[in-house]
């Protein structure tokens, strides 16, 4: 047997892995922490990529701000956060370009708005202010964010800007999201108020002075990582360490890399879910099944920088967000209004994404390929050149998980079935959005505190009484979200 001392081995370095680290490390510096990460360089999806003379990130380009956990991370770590550059957005209709209307969670707020929003027929307009009148569902079982969406104010608001919002966070399909698991809000709303609508207004004039949505580090959100790196300069991390599996030894366990097996009192698995489930289908069989019934969908980032002279083609507005199927990209972010930068010149800077569920397929295409369409598109509705001075794209193979109908009664056998000591954390279970991870990893390291101290159990890194809380609903694309 393998004598254990007080060790934790945090299985993946991404931002949930390394704020777990960071939050064992703090609360007791003399816990052997360790941290294995199967790539060469940390970070997860909270990364930069160079495109031309400039480094634009990757991943996320901020967090919910009104989501504290990230925040207050920051802050604990010294990082400067910034505010965006632009508040409004657009949604992507047959008329080009227009304004997205006043929402909150992408249920529009204002009548007379909704009354001439030019994104919606004069029918799909009266059948949306017909939730005003219609009666509320009593309580009943979850239902999906469309179906909730659909009967209350009609499909073209769920197609045109739900859907593109909400569905966005996730690159998934709202017709198939729970509302219980991802916005519990607009289930309330209805009950409480008799209305989406006058619940959201209601939301919006509780949150007027609750200051910005979105913030980002100051060097961008890719460098949480690595302050998180140097925060926890004492602990080990362990790079190009990719782990099999985890083993039971007696009380304790063994994490098995190819070239050694580690002892361990507590093991953190911070990674995907099919990851966790393929690491523990031998120790846990009935978890790692519900772990690996987590659906995922596969996204990209195309990054384009255009020639100089370029940059008032932008308006002065975040970004856009597409229908599903409407164009090649879902969203798209003018980075150079959102976060100007002195770097970016008189050049307009952009992001579209890419991929989502029913639509991976466009990330099959060559890198050449999808630029050239994503070009064409964004000229016929902007006067921006046809092509980008620069550009690069990112592909996020199975990044995105999906809260579909049911996911929260699955997260909770996760919780029930997982030995004590063993946690998962990430995106998979509590929200998708960099705050949700983080939240989730100083709860997975409450919960490894709690056993090492012989009070814990195992479970997914997410406190239980706000499980099924994701991000906010950020306009111009998936700024938040960990992918």
């Amino acid at each position: 047997m393998i004598a254990v001392g007080e060790r934790v081995v945090v299985v993946g370095g991404g931002v949930s892995g390394l704020a777990t680290a960071h939050r064992l490390h703090r609360a007791d510096p003399a816990l052997e922490v360790t941290v294995l990460e199967s790539e060469t360089m940390v970070g997860g999806r909270l990364r930069a990529a160079t495109v031309g003379d400039l480094e634009l990130e990757s991943g996320p380009d901020s967090f919910v701000a009104r989501k504290p956990w990230a925040v207050d991370l920051c802050r604990e770590l010294g990082l400067e956060l910034l505010e965006p550059g632009a508040r409004d957005a657009f949604a992507w209709t047959d008329r080009g370009l227009v304004p997205l209307p006043t929402s909150a969670l992408g249920i529009p707020t204002d009548v007379d708005e909704i009354a001439r929003w030019p994104g919606l027929s004069r029918a799909g307009r009266v059948r949306a202010l017909s939730d005003l009148v219609r009666r509320a569902r009593p309580p009943s079982a979850d239902e999906s964010i469309g179906s909730l969406v659909r009967r209350r104010m009609g499909d073209e608001v769920a197609d045109a800007l739900t859907g593109p919002l909400l569905g966005g966070l996730f690159a998934g399909d709202v017709d198939r999201l729970s509302i219980e698991a991802t916005f519990p809000e607009l289930a309330r709303w209805e009950r409480a108020f008799g209305s989406l609508i006058r619940g959201a207004r209601a939301s919006l004039v509780a949150a007027r002075d609750a200051g910005p949505m979105f913030l980002r580090p100051k060097e961008g959100v890719s460098h949480l990582t690595v302050a998180l790196v140097d925060a926890i300069g004492d602990v080990r991390i362990g790079l190009g360490a990719p782990v099999r599996a985890v083993e039971r030894d007696g009380a304790a366990f063994v994490v098995r890399t190819e070239a050694d097996g580690i002892a361990a009192d507590s093991v953190v698995l911070a990674t995907p879910a099919f990851v966790a489930a393929r690491l523990i289908r031998g120790l846990d069989p009935g978890g790692a099944a519900q772990l690996n019934a987590i659906p995922y969908a596969s996204t990209g980032v195309a990054l384009l920088v255009y020639p100089e002279g370029t940059a008032d083609a932008l308006p002065e507005a975040t970004g856009f967000v597409v229908p599903r199927g409407r164009a090649p990209m879902t969203a798209c972010t003018f980075l150079s209004r959102k976060w100007p930068e002195a770097a970016f010149g008189t050049r307009a800077v952009v992001r579209c994404f890419v991929g989502a569920v029913g639509f991976e397929d466009v990330l099959d295409a060559p890198d050449g390929e999808i630029v050239r369409a994503l070009c064409r598109h964004l000229a016929a509705v902007l006067p921006l050149p046809d092509r980008a001075a620069a550009s690069a794209v990112v592909r996020w193979p199975r990044s995105m998980p999906q809260f579909e109908l049911g996911h929260l009664e699955r997260v909770r056998e996760i919780d029930a079935s997982l030995p004590p000591g063993i946690v998962v954390a990430g995106n998979a279970y509590v929200g998708v959005g960099v705050a949700d991870a983080v939240r989730s990893a100083g709860d997975a390291a409450e919960r490894v505190r709690a056993h090492l101290a012989g009070e814990g159990t195992g479970g997914s890194g997410g406190s239980r009484s706000e499980r099924g809380r994701a991000s906010g609903s950020p306009p111009g694309g998936r700024s938040e979200n960990v992918r």
